[in-house]
């Protein structure tokens, strides 16, 4: 399976969209600082995320919810409690 997640910054108060195949082990590199591009914001709480059979079809779903704002705000709306609710410390 293939998955398009979107994680919280506990930290920041900012969320961040990515694909993987292992949504576990993506989750553990994102809040060990093991990602550049998002060491600076952990902890991470993950808020959504959606399976996917072919890699294809979650690399197109994370392209067009990065890339155009209404996708992304559709998301939003989506997941409007879980992103509002408050994310402890670690």
């Amino acid at each position: 399976m293939y998955y398009v997640y979107v994680l919280k910054s506990a930290k920041l108060n900012e969320l961040y969209i990515g694909q993987t195949n292992d949504l576990k082990r993506r989750f553990v590199e994102h809040n060990s600082g093991k990602n550049v591009s998002t060491k600076h914001k952990a902890p991470f709480q993950l808020v959504y995320y959606e399976a996917y059979k072919a890699q294809a079809d979650a690399k197109h779903r994370e392209h067009m919810l990065k890339r155009f704002a209404a996708g992304y705000k559709e998301l939003r709306k989506r997941i409007e409690n879980s992103v509002n609710l408050r994310v402890e410390g670690p």
